[in-house]
């Protein structure tokens, strides 16, 4: 295992309007991180098990941290927070190198707060594409405004009200092809319109990119 201290340090943070006391239950109750963490597959369960409660130590007030030197705080009044995602460490390491935990952050913090602000009623459910594209090729999936977390994590919401994050290994303006993820959250959706949903997407995804894949929560993880 890299010592925490070789490991490249990242201090990512969001504000939502929520209260201190939500925002916290959010990160550390079961039922309200399956609405915002990660993407669906048969093991998301037992990963949130590992990450939030086996292997995180819990601090007071509101931060929780980790093995390799990070850590979650939140802070905040009654009305509004910020969470907060850091690690600290000596690895070298500016933007332009890629953590694939940093970056797996930054599209959860854009979920969480899209959660937290918009308040999409229902369960979650998600389509996660993965492939070989450009950032131009995964951005042209949504027409409209996309705003950016970092150079290589971008979001928007689509015409049907689903929150659609695009991640890649490479910052979105390289030129060249590189593995790209894209995490659609689909809330309160039924199975007719959540199959609707994914076939339309598997559609659009496809001709765009290379090794094009679709993971629903029937799929197991998929390769990283």
């Amino acid at each position: 295992m890299t010592p925490a201290r070789d490991l490249k340090p990242y201090d990512l943070e969001i504000s939502v309007t929520a209260g201190r006391d939500e925002a916290w239950e959010s990160v550390t109750q079961a039922d309200v991180l399956h609405q915002w963490f990660g993407w669906d597959y048969d093991g998301l369960e037992a990963e949130i098990k590992q990450i939030f409660v086996d292997e995180a130590t819990l601090w007071a007030p509101e931060q929780m941290g980790w093995a390799d030197g990070s850590y979650l705080e939140v802070t905040g009044g009654d009305d509004s927070a910020r969470v907060r995602v850091a690690r600290e460490g000596t690895g070298r390491g500016g933007p332009e190198v890629y953590d694939a935990i940093e970056e797996g952050w930054r599209s959860f913090l854009v979920q969480l707060r899209f959660l937290l602000d918009r308040r999409p009623q229902g369960r979650r459910r998600t389509l996660y594409l993965t492939g070989e594209t450009t950032g131009r090729q995964a951005l042209s999936l949504v027409a409209g405004d996309w705003e950016r977390f970092g150079p290589r994590v971008a979001w928007t919401v689509d015409p049907d009200g689903h929150l659609v994050v695009v991640a890649g290994r490479v910052p979105l303006d390289e030129p060249s092809a590189a593995r790209f993820e894209v995490t659609v959250s689909l809330y309160g959706a039924d199975d007719a319109g959540f199959e609707a949903a994914r076939e339309a997407w598997a559609k659009r995804w496809a001709p765009m990119a290379a090794d094009a894949n679709l993971t629903t929560a029937a799929d197991p993880a998929p390769n990283s």
